[in-house]
């Protein structure tokens, strides 16, 4: 009996403990690897297969310094060979639409984003890939919605004056875009090149959503009466404005902390337009036919980490950094260049779309009014 009494003792125990176990959560289906259990993660499998194509190539469009410290620092955490060029946001589509698929270079990195837009919008980026890095982006409005480019920085655009000059001259700093067109500007303000740069492309842009499609072209028809010089490159006018060759330069902010903090300019001030402003968004992409994909998507991962932008600040570039685990150069905050000087009614996505024929739309009326559009004046070298 206390034999038989002992048996179903045990056999209750079996059965409660068979019920504690139903209402458990239910076992994963695939247990996550266990740490040191050999399982590589998706960031390991991409180092590897890019350390097997063991190259990339890399376009830059920002300032030269800062695009070969970043190539130099991702071949010595990487050991993968990186060779570099630095173009104007102008030069890269030219060459990547000319090579129409098979691109020379694998990845695109900084410069401003309304050149990429209209990359993407010929089929000439690749958005095959969500860098891991990418969940770090302060906003939103730092990626492309598509996918196509993911930005590194952004930088506030401005003017950027010689106050020696000015004083000569016996002006003020102009203090709004309206006040550009006073008639004592003229000859005296420098802007980049439409077609060349990218600076200019958000100039447009800004004017235009400002001022309304006809009124903007006006305006810019009418600045153009004061300009005396388009540089290729973005930063152009900010590397003339402490000699005094250019007493007012259009551009962005960060090119005149350069010249003052890095070149000694201290005769260089800092303008944030009263009437509104816009900022560029520096990005990073991969360019659809790239011959080194692995090392592409590393190397974008790369440009979305601390180890990457926060070289900027220590080669001369002071742009304001767009994730949250970076730490922001402090000469930007010195200087007052904070993104929510932005207009608060700029539209990326209306620019994005629209860049292309706004530029058109431009040279073509600079042209009309009779303006010299000649090369000595627009530069394309």
């Amino acid at each position: 009996m206390k034999k038989n009494i002992a048996l179903l003792m045990a056999l209750i125990m079996v059965l409660a403990l068979a019920a504690c176990g139903q209402s458990a959560a239910p076992a994963q289906t695939e247990a996550a690897p266990a740490e040191g259990s050999g399982e590589a993660s998706p960031l390991e499998e991409l180092i590897a297969a890019a350390k097997a194509e063991g190259e990339v190539v890399v376009y830059g469009s920002c300032e030269e310094e800062y695009l070969a410290a970043a190539c130099e620092k991702f071949e010595s955490l990487y050991g993968i060979k990186v060779s570099y060029q630095r173009l104007s946001t102008g030069e890269v589509p030219a060459k990547i639409e000319e090579e129409n698929g098979k691109p020379s270079a694998d990845i695109w990195f900084g410069g401003t984003n309304n050149p990429y837009d209209g990359l993407a919008a010929k089929g000439f980026l690749d958005n095959s890939y969500v860098p891991e890095n990418a969940s770090h982006l302060l906003k939103d409005i730092y990626k492309d919605p598509n996918g196509y480019w993911y930005g590194i920085y952004t930088g506030l655009l401005g003017f950027m004056v010689n106050t020696d000059e000015l004083g000569r001259l016996g002006l003020e700093a102009p203090q709004s875009w309206d006040d550009l067109l006073k008639p004592e500007y003229k000859d005296l303000i420098w802007l980049s090149n439409y077609k060349t740069a990218g600076t200019p492309k958000l100039v447009a842009n800004l004017m235009i959503q400002l001022k309304g499609h006809d009124e903007g072209i006006k305006y810019l028809v009418d600045l153009d009466k004061n300009v005396q010089v388009y540089t290729k490159s973005g930063s152009g006018p900010s590397k003339n404005v402490g000699t005094g060759e250019c007493v007012i330069g259009i551009g962005f902010l960060h090119d005149g902390i350069t010249q003052i903090l890095d070149n000694g300019y201290e005769n260089v001030q800092l303008v944030v337009p009263a009437d509104g402003t816009a900022c560029e968004i520096g990005p990073v992409a991969i360019f659809k036919g790239a011959a080194h994909l692995n090392a592409a998507r590393l190397f974008m991962e790369f440009a979305l980490s601390p180890d990457c932008v926060e070289l900027a600040a220590q080669h001369g570039s002071y742009q304001f950094l767009v994730i949250d685990n970076a730490q922001q150069p402090e000469a930007a905050a010195k200087f007052g260049l904070d993104p929510s000087l932005v207009w608060g009614d700029y539209d990326f996505a209306k620019a994005a779309a629209e860049t292309e024929q706004n530029v058109n739309d431009v040279m073509e009326a600079i042209a009309a009014s009779g303006a010299d559009t000649g090369a000595e004046r627009f530069k394309t070298e």
